[in-house]
């Protein structure tokens, strides 16, 4: 089981919280739930070199908080605070309607305390030195040392698809240390995604 589900999702009900928290009625749900996934994708693609680890979304009767959790909030807060009223205005008026409206949007920047044990911070810098095209299996062995020097008891990463070119796709995986993924106490975190090389998506998944 722990090896066929995400490892937040099978966490859920113990030590892992949900990224949207909030009730709506049934026939505002979907368009909630839109919107929460609009806002994610828009801030991802945005701000990629500040290292976000989970952005999160919580709705009162007339508000809404988003926040961000950065390795490096600096890349979004911009000089003077700039960034982040530049970022507050475009989701008001593309993602929650009338910017004159009565919903009120709160935008919170939080920094990572140990972006080195954040699997998603993991994850972003394994894609992009890989569609840099360095070669995957140092960069996979750069990034376990990396996370156990961080302090981490387990780490697992793995790689899959037409690797340095090759003919035929295949899956390598690099492991250090104990990863008890059926172990509901144990704190994993996961990131997963893909690079874009020359020769097609290189899938890349880190516990």
């Amino acid at each position: 089981m722990g090896n066929k589900v995400h490892p937040k999702a099978f966490r859920l009900a113990t030590i892992a919280t949900w990224s949207s928290r909030w009730f709506a009625e049934p026939k505002q749900y979907r368009a909630y739930l839109r919107q929460d996934v609009r806002i994610r994708e828009e801030i991802m693609r945005r701000f990629r070199e500040a290292g976000i680890s989970e952005v999160t979304v919580e709705r009162s009767a007339n508000a809404v908080t988003v926040t961000i959790h950065a390795a490096r909030p600096g890349f979004i807060i911009g000089r003077g605070g700039q960034g982040a009223d530049a970022l507050k205005r475009e989701l008001r008026e593309r993602f929650l309607g009338d910017p004159k409206s009565g919903a009120n949007l709160q935008v919170n920047i939080m920094e990572v305390d140990r972006p080195g044990l954040t699997a998603a911070v993991a994850h972003q810098q394994i894609v992009a030195e890989i569609e840099k095209r360095l070669p995957f299996r140092r960069v996979m062995r750069q990034a376990v040392g990396r996370i156990e020097r961080a302090g981490a008891r387990g780490v697992r990463i793995q790689a899959s698809g037409r690797l340095d070119g090759a003919e035929i796709s295949r899956r390598e995986v690099i492991m250090r240390g104990s990863v008890p993924l059926h172990t509901l106490r144990a704190d994993i975190d996961y990131a997963d995604g893909f690079a874009r090389t020359i020769y097609g998506t290189i899938g890349i998944k880190v516990w």
